[in-house]
């Protein structure tokens, strides 16, 4: 067998389909600056060793194991490549890998399988010298359909929930990859043997009852992949629904103390300027300049609204300097709240309200006041949007793949509110990243360049 033709008709067609799968499955994940770039450069390189391979597949190509080794090392190669473009860790790019390669074969043994049964029935010997150009138009046809069927039955909740996978289903996925391989290798090595004039045609009904149940075999594996890979997320995505249910109910309790609070310092600073005036009656002037600068001092909160251009970033931020006003707490935040518009309402009170949140629970626990500093700032950096924060806290955080958990002193510190965070970040194509530097927490979410315009 010629080695460019095994490249060309054999390993080159195989890639093709496996990274349109990949570029479905791995689409939400979070990119590097020079993502085409790496992504083109890992590509060549899978070329290069895949052209080696070819030379390999004369000689053992034609064995089961030989053939198991090949596309093992083929899916080994193509999977780097896309960790090189990605920067995201290696489980998660696995997993979607994975996930693609079922799906890539799964479309693969569905065409084969209604093929198989048209070779039964010589549906195709009338297509004479067209039969390798038709065949390949049939294919591709049917390709980009069942690829579309697919994405939308299963693919696309398992992308949208990738952040929300686990050990068990990567172990799951990887079992029934390195399965559906020994499956097709070994079948399609023992059946090409048994085929006459051409692959999948055969002289014998008992061999295309053979050759189906293969095929059927292949594709409940895959199939199999893809559902129990599905419910096991939609199940997940249900239970995170239910705890993000519960930390709404427990931030509305903190949002009625904190309306509380501010509703009680509103009517204290009321009732001083009620007095401070009738002072400044009755004190015929003689201490008139201290009062007057006393009640500027208590009226100048309400004279500093904050403006960011977007009303929603303005309640949100106006709200937790009365707060803070009232907790002694220093908030300084420098905001261009129009760039935030593409996040909807609800999501982007929430997004800023755990922010703040967090950081204002952290930094009640100080007992120094000088440290009680919370800073918040949104702004484009180039082709970027950020969200900065960074606030004083005390105890020791502890942290769990790269994310902060809790601290010694709250157990509570960052918890479900950081995991809110990162979904909703997520959801609009943003990716977030924590870390602490001396006393210091720092948070920090980057959206793309299409968020920053």
């Amino acid at each position: 067998m010629d080695v460019l033709f095994v490249f060309r008709a054999i390993i080159l067609e195989f890639i093709a389909e496996l990274y349109v799968f990949y570029a479905l499955t791995t689409k939400r994940l979070s990119r590097r600056a020079d993502y085409w770039l790496r992504l083109a450069a890992g590509f060549l390189g899978v070329l290069i060793i895949s052209l080696g391979l070819s030379f390999i597949y004369k000689y053992i190509g034609g064995t089961a194991p030989g053939r198991i080794v090949i596309y093992l090392i083929i899916f080994a190669a193509s999977t780097a490549n896309i960790y090189f473009a990605c920067e995201e860790n290696y489980t998660s790019v696995l997993l979607c890998c994975s996930v693609a390669y079922a799906a890539q074969n799964l479309v693969y043994k569905l065409f084969l399988t209604l093929w198989t049964w048209g070779e039964a029935f010589r549906l195709y010997d009338s297509w004479g010298a067209a039969f390798d150009v038709i065949y390949h138009v049939v294919y591709y046809v049917f390709f980009a359909l069942a690829a579309f069927a697919a994405y939308k039955l299963f693919l696309k909740r398992i992308v949208k929930n990738v952040a929300v996978i686990d050990n068990n289903m990567l172990a799951l996925a990887l079992m029934a990859l390195v399965l559906t391989v020994v499956i097709c290798s070994v079948e399609d090595v023992a059946f090409s043997h048994l085929s006459i004039v051409r692959e999948n045609r055969f002289d014998s009904g008992d061999l295309v009852v053979l050759r189906e149940t293969g095929n059927i075999l292949s594709i409940i594996a895959c199939g199999s992949v893809l559902v129990l890979a599905s419910m096991t997320l939609r199940h997940k995505e249900l239970k995170q629904e239910v705890e993000y249910l519960q930390h709404a109910i427990k931030q509305s309790e903190m949002q009625y103390e904190i309306s509380k609070d501010t509703i009680g310092l509103i009517n204290i600073k009321c009732h001083d300027m009620k007095y401070k005036l009738a002072a400044l009656l009755k004190n015929d002037g003689v201490r008139a300049p201290e009062l007057i600068e006393d009640i500027n001092k208590t009226i100048s909160i309400y004279d500093s609204q904050v403006e960011t251009g977007n009303k929603l970033v303005d309640v949100i931020l106006t709200e937790k300097s009365l707060y803070c006003e009232q907790n002694c707490i220093s908030f300084s935040c420098m905001a261009d709240g129009e760039k935030l518009n593409f996040i909807e309402d609800g999501d982007l009170y929430c997004l800023l309200g755990n922010i703040i949140d967090n950081a204002l629970e952290a930094v009640r626990a100080i007992e120094d006041r000088d440290k009680r500093v919370v800073n918040l700032v949104v702004r484009s950096r180039g082709d970027m949007l950020t969200i900065e924060e960074e606030n004083f806290f005390s105890g020791v955080i502890e942290w769990k793949d790269g994310a902060a958990v809790t601290t010694k002193e709250n157990k509570d510190y960052h918890g479900f509110g950081l995991r809110s965070i990162e979904l909703i970040a997520s959801k609009y194509g943003g990716s977030l990243t924590t870390w602490a530097s001396g006393d210091v927490f720092h948070l920090s979410i980057v959206f793309g360049a299409a968020k920053a315009e």
